[in-house]
This record gives structure tokens, C-alpha cells and sequence, in this order.
């Protein structure tokens, strides 16, 4: 199952940040230039690690610093794994650039069997929302309005991407590839939203998720949620990614709270190793 940052919709979309990418036997190499001093290559879960097409990209682009986030797969399939990476000059970052702990749930069964292997709280509270209106937003000016109703509802402490950036996702995953859902009151305002995307017919992903003080008081979040994972079941997917839960090995307390609230629909715990840094002089 290839990871969404393999995809060749992320890539797509990483080209509209900015990114330069490189596609080298269907692995996703992401480039970003500075002026003057080089560049810097990220390589996000990849199936496996090639260390000649790293060294090869480093000399093209004057790269003096490599990104690498292991997939479970190129982990397992390089000789000692963790020491192999170490071998080669990368130390383990202290912060990890992807979730390094995430839930799946294992979308091979019906929705009933999946609704009742959710916590109790769950269930209650996706009950308790069935008379909220959830629809879909996809043209241009929906997802501005969906932006605007994310700002409105969090701190302005908290990051909310920008509204062309949000487009910019939506034209790089387009038809059934992304999903921006809002959840509206009796009036029609937006109290919470959604977004949730897929790299193929196997995997769904929840990316993004907010809800204003109305949004919370209903448990809007939690029909939300649920209706994205029957939308990534109706596509074919066979598992949906919660992307990321707090982690100890690498301890952010800021995610405690979400990752309760994901940990309430179940699903079993995948383990990432992290991220590795190399830092090398440009050729």
C-alpha cells in the first residue's frame, strides 16, 4: 500500500508550493531551492531507499540537506534497518516532520461492523449529531467559505493553511481524491469541518479538522469524522489513516487532546521510526 506522499496527486500538489519533484521509479523526490545556498531534498515514505538516486540528486540540485522519513516497508527491506540508515550518515531527528504514531482501521468490513467497533462515546455522539447537515464543498469560493469558518473557530494562534493553498489541494486531489465536508446548524452556519483525501483505492486520510464553540458543544466532529470514513470506504479504500496520534518517543503535548478523540473510533496503532537528518556540504 503506497503512502500518499507517493502519490502522484501529493506531488502535484507539493509542485503548486513550490517544491521541485522528482519521480524516479515511482518514488517521490521533493526538492526545495534557496538562492545561493542550494537546496534541500525530502523524501517522504518511500517503498524502498535508494541511496545512489539520493547521491545523484544531491550533485543536481547543491543539496546541504537531506530529509528522510522511512516508510514501514523501506525499513524493513534495508539491511538492518535502522543501522543501515545511521551507516550512511543520517542521525534520527528529535522532531519528526510526519506523525510518527497514527490509527488505522481496517475499512474491510461492513459499516455496521466498523460503527460498532467504535468507543461508546463515539457512537453516542454520532447519534446524538444524526440531525446535523453535513454537505460538501469543492469549487473555488465553497473552500474559501470553508477557510473562513476554520479561521473563525480557532485561536489565531493556531496555523490555518492559506485559502490558495487549500485550493491548490483541492485542484492537485481532484473528483473523488479530496473531500472538504462542513457541518451546518438549523440556520445553515458552518460549526465544523472536515477535510480528508486518499492516494488510491487503498487508503483514506483525515487531514484536517475543526470545530467552533457550537461545533463542540454538538460533538460535530465525531459525525464529521464518521462520514468521512464511510466516504473513503464507498471509494474502494481498504484503510483509513487517522494521520497521527501523540507519540511518546516524541512527546507533543499539544496532541494529547485530538488524539483522544481519534483513539475514540478504535483502530490499531502503526509505528513510523521518525525522521533522519543528513547535513552535507553543497558540491
Amino acid at each position: 500500500m503506497v503512502d500518499i506522499r507517493q502519490s502522484i496527486h501529493f506531488a502535484n500538489y507539493l509542485k503548486q508550493q513550490g517544491w521541485t519533484v522528482e519521480r524516479i521509479g515511482e518514488i517521490n523526490y521533493f526538492i526545495k531551492k534557496f538562492p545561493i545556498i542550494g537546496s534541500i531534498l525530502k523524501v517522504q515514505r518511500p517503498e524502498e531507499i535508494n541511496y545512489d538516486i539520493i547521491k545523484k540528486l544531491c550533485r543536481k540540485y547543491r543539496v546541504f540537506q537531506i530529509i528522510l522519513e522511512p516508510g514501514l516497508t523501506s525499513v524493513v527491506s534495508t539491511a538492518n534497518g535502522h543501522n543501515s540508515i545511521l551507516q550512511h550518515g543520517f542521525k534520527l531527528s528529535k522532531s519528526p516532520y510526519l506523525p510518527t504514531k497514527t490509527l488505522q482501521i481496517d475499512l474491510n468490513q461492513t459499516p455496521r461492523e466498523i460503527f460498532r467497533r467504535f468507543k461508546k462515546d463515539a457512537r453516542y455522539a454520532i447519534k446524538r449529531g444524526e440531525h446535523l447537515k453535513i454537505k460538501s464543498f469543492s469549487t473555488p469560493d465553497e473552500i474559501k467559505k470553508w477557510r473562513e469558518s476554520w479561521k473563525n473557530s480557532v485561536n489565531f494562534k493556531r496555523y490555518v493553511p492559506p485559502t490558495e493553498q487549500l485550493i491548490n489541494l483541492r485542484k492537485s486531489f481532484p473528483g473523488n481524491y479530496s473531500l472538504f465536508l462542513a457541518s451546518h446548524n438549523i440556520v445553515g452556519s458552518v460549526i465544523g469541518g472536515a477535510l480528508f483525501t486518499r492516494s488510491s483505492h487503498d487508503f483514506g486520510y483525515y487531514w484536517y479538522g475543526f470545530t467552533n464553540s457550537e461545533g463542540r458543544t454538538s460533538l460535530a466532529q465525531y459525525s464529521l469524522l464518521y462520514q468521512g470514513i464511510l466516504w473513503a470506504k464507498k471509494q474502494g479504500g481498504k484503510v483509513f489513516d487517522f494521520e497521527g496520534v501523540y507519540d511518546p518517543r516524541f512527546p507533543n503535548k499539544s496532541w494529547l487532546g485530538f488524539s483522544h478523540f481519534k483513539r475514540s473510533f478504535g483502530g490499531y496503532e502503526v509505528l513510523y521510526p521518525g525522521a533522519y537528518i543528513k547535513n552535507r556540504l553543497p558540491i
